[in-house]
């Protein structure tokens, strides 16, 4: 259906503008007049050619975290849904988010709840953020659910950004280092090769070395470059396939320094996530699929269905947990307490802040055990090209002296 733009005042005095999905011109008239409205402007919505393409950008975390956190504040208030959703697509920056809300808001004022609103729209309400409005509509907590997912959010994001910070800086590093030997590789040895020939006297084992390794280096850069990218793109495609990506999920596990990081990043959204479904009142299997869905890594994916199993046939969630061999007793234990004093979720977020700490001294241990590694690598690499640059100048020197 066509999109309709309007102003109008209402009773009270107030402009208002916003948006209507009617089938026509008329239609929308009509709807603002039973509404009270006077002094009305209807106009068809203008096509934008960014919608829909990635030039309109994307929803951030952050988004969801100030809309979640104003909605519930608006809806605590005692403020119609509807009401709310007007005044947050007006003064949301995002055009991509602007455009959604606004079809949540029209959808709603058709007659659709806000949760069958918010789930037309799964790149940006996942299906955690919908079960949990879901539960918040049903039990008339609402305002409480928004916070809780604001929260939730904020968390994810931060230890998202944590272990971010941890993979960007020897990324980045290594990055570095590549660069600059290729660069000496490919344009500065061979400058010194000339000199070399001019001399005409034998070179230095390591010099020579040095110069069959940039002659190798400049023949094949294109192929060394075209398998990276392949090598990159094999690994996109076998991370489709459950089988395969169940492999390199177990491998990034083991993962010397890494592993045991993103082990604990893995356990500490498992436990923060199951932990704000269930305080917003999703069913515990329904919980533990969304969880099984969003935790990022096959292996623990198919350990948490494995858990829902065992409670669907009546075991208590501590015992499937023990039994799958992926979770630290800690967990276990925390989990087994929370379900004798009916107090799960609460322990649930008690272990995730426990991990959410773990994390961060984690990253701050890994980077302190990688600096002076890369700054070794990247004094012996470098360091190394350039002796070997200068042994046959030291040699000549020395036989002119002589």
């Amino acid at each position: 259906m066509p999109i309709y733009v309007y102003k109008a005042i209402t009773r009270s005095g107030r402009k208002v503008k916003g948006e209507l999905d009617l089938p026509n011109i008329d239609m929308a008239y009509t709807v603002l007049q039973r509404k009270g409205y006077s002094n009305i402007k209807v106009k068809l919505k203008p096509k934008d050619l960014l919608e829909g393409t990635f030039l309109e950008g994307k929803v951030k975390d952050r988004d969801k975290v100030v809309f979640s956190r104003q909605f519930a504040t608006m809806i605590s208030a005692g403020v119609p849904i509807i009401q709310a959703l007007q005044v947050l697509c007006e003064q949301t920056e995002n055009r991509k988010f602007r455009r959604i809300l606004y079809e949540v808001k029209n959808d709603v004022e058709g007659g659709s709840s806000l949760y069958e609103a918010m789930k037309k729209h799964p790149d940006v309400f996942d299906e955690l953020y919908v079960n949990m409005i879901n539960a918040g509509e049903a039990g008339g907590v609402l305002d409480t659910v928004l916070q809780r997912l604001a929260e939730y959010i904020e968390k994810a994001a931060n230890l998202k950004s944590k272990v971010k910070g941890a993979m960007i800086y020897p990324s980045v590093v290594s990055f570095v280092a590549i660069a600059v030997v290729t660069i000496i590789l490919v344009f500065v040895i061979p400058t010194f090769e000339k000199l070399f020939e001019e001399a005409g006297s034998a070179l230095p084992a390591l010099t020579q070395m040095v110069i069959n390794l940039s002659h190798w280096v400049k023949n094949n850069i294109l192929y060394m470059f075209l398998t990276a990218i392949g090598l990159f793109v094999l690994y996109k495609i076998l991370y489709k396939f459950d089988k395969t990506r169940i492999l390199l999920d177990s491998m990034k596990l083991k993962l010397p320094l890494f592993g045991n990081l993103l082990k604990k990043v893995a356990i500490a959204r498992f436990s923060r996530t199951l932990s704000t479904m269930i305080s917003s009142g999703v069913p515990i299997l329904q919980s533990l699929e969304i969880v099984a869905k969003t935790s990022g890594n096959k292996v623990l994916e198919l350990g948490i269905l494995e858990v829902k199993k065992g409670v669907a046939e009546g075991q208590p969630i501590a015992q499937p947990l023990e039994d799958v061999g992926i979770f630290p007793p800690l967990v276990i234990h925390m989990v087994s307490i929370g379900e004798a004093s009916g107090a799960l979720d609460t322990m649930l977020a008690k272990v995730a802040d426990f991990y959410d700490e773990e994390v961060e001294i984690a990253v701050e241990t890994l980077m302190s055990l990688i600096e002076p590694v890369m700054i070794v690598f990247l004094g012996v690499v470098v360091g190394g090209l350039v002796i070997s640059m200068y042994l046959p100048i030291f040699k000549l020197a020395g036989a002119i002296t002589s």
